[in-house]
């Protein structure tokens, strides 16, 4: 690309929008894969009588997954057992990871009250994933290494360049109705990732931009895509697709591997969903039958909104006392459906079937 080296700040990276043929043939017909299958999950997500209630879970699984991908692991057990227990957990991967859960959440409120996607909105969105101040990058000398620690990539350079740069995404994504929605998202996608605004937590901030723009353009009412999960298990291909754009203004792969994505994610996704409701309906009938007078609807869907649960829980939605909640959660543990663990001074009870089908 003209202006580009690798070692120097691109502050040429090219405003959008791309000034190539995008909507080939090839990409459409992968658009329309894409879009069948996000179809296919927003419509069984709008099917449940309770839409909002893997919320938490999915939450979680997304920010694990996006986490990972900057190096920063925890396991699924400890980060459920962090989101349910009183006691604060020391280990800096999960607070993490729950920071990003809480920014998914905040994009998505901030979206029902302004639909716009702006430049002040992913500050909000790097504040709350990083716990801090963070703001546009101010200061010269950020470069993007490979893991031999050779430079790769220098993004644009000098704070009134960036917000340039980021005044023009907001436009795109705001904006610009000429461009299929999906298409839109993964060219806005690498234009965040390029212009680099934040001197941390920019894959993260642009994973949930993502999100973010598939209910903006109505295509997912709720967050229930794990985009990260295939980021990591393609993870090579994602990079070479973003540095075809950069170096050669070669913008298919990069389309067709986020298309690609979209569809496989909402495939997944689809399958998780129904295995959860499945397992959620055959627990539910089997308690009614072993433990009916333990058994409600609303109990079912306590210990189905995460792994974890405990006494609180189920005082929370008027289940009864701690003591007639807790000889619930005993009961429960006798017949083989929930199975305590101590965390501090604390009695969490696990869904280990749930738990399976997350981690699988």
């Amino acid at each position: 690309m003209k202006g580009f080296n690798k070692s120097t700040p691109y502050n040429n990276l090219p405003l959008l929008p791309p000034k190539v043929e995008l909507e080939t043939k090839e990409i459409l017909t992968k658009t329309i894969k894409a879009s069948r299958a996000l179809a296919h999950l927003n419509g069984a997500i709008r099917n449940l009588p309770n839409p909002s209630l893997f919320l938490d879970t999915l939450h979680l699984q997304e920010a694990k997954a996006s986490s990972e991908i900057e190096n920063i692991i925890t396991t699924n057990d400890d980060l459920y057992k962090a989101a349910v227990a009183d006691k604060k957990f020391d280990n800096l991967a999960t607070k993490e990871v729950i920071s990003y859960k809480e920014a998914i959440w905040l994009g998505f409120k901030r979206l029902e009250k302004k639909p716009f996607i702006t430049t002040n909105l992913c500050i909000e969105l790097v504040q709350c994933i990083k716990q801090n101040t963070a703001s546009i990058r101010s200061t010269p000398g950020t470069t993007l290494s490979n893991t031999k620690g050779d430079v790769i990539y220098t993004p644009p350079s000098g704070e009134q360049v960036i917000k340039e740069k980021m005044a023009n995404l907001e436009a795109f994504i705001n904006e610009n109705d000429s461009i299929d929605p999906l298409i839109k998202m993964a060219i806005s996608h690498y234009q965040f990732e390029a212009i680099h605004p934040f001197s941390d937590g920019n894959g993260r901030t642009g994973r949930i931009i993502l999100l973010l723009q598939l209910k903006l353009e109505q295509l997912l009412d709720i967050p229930a895509l794990f985009l990260s999960e295939y980021i990591i298990e393609h993870k090579d291909k994602y990079y070479k697709g973003l540095k075809a754009v950069t170096e050669k203004n070669d913008w298919s792969e990069f389309i067709l591997f986020m298309l690609d994505m979209v569809e496989k994610t909402a495939i997944k996704g689809l399958h998780r969903l129904e295995s959860i409701i499945e397992l959620m309906e055959t627990t539910g009938k089997e308690i009614k039958e072993k433990l009916p007078k333990v058994y409600s609807k609303d109990l079912v869907e306590v210990i189905f909104k995460l792994p974890y649960t405990k006494r609180q829980n189920l005082i929370e939605v008027d289940l009864g006392t701690p003591k007639t909640v807790g000889n619930y959660l005993m009961e429960l543990e006798k017949e083989g459906f929930l199975k305590s663990v101590r965390v501090g001074k604390e009695k969490l009870y696990l869904n280990q079937k749930l738990m399976n089908i997350l981690e699988n």
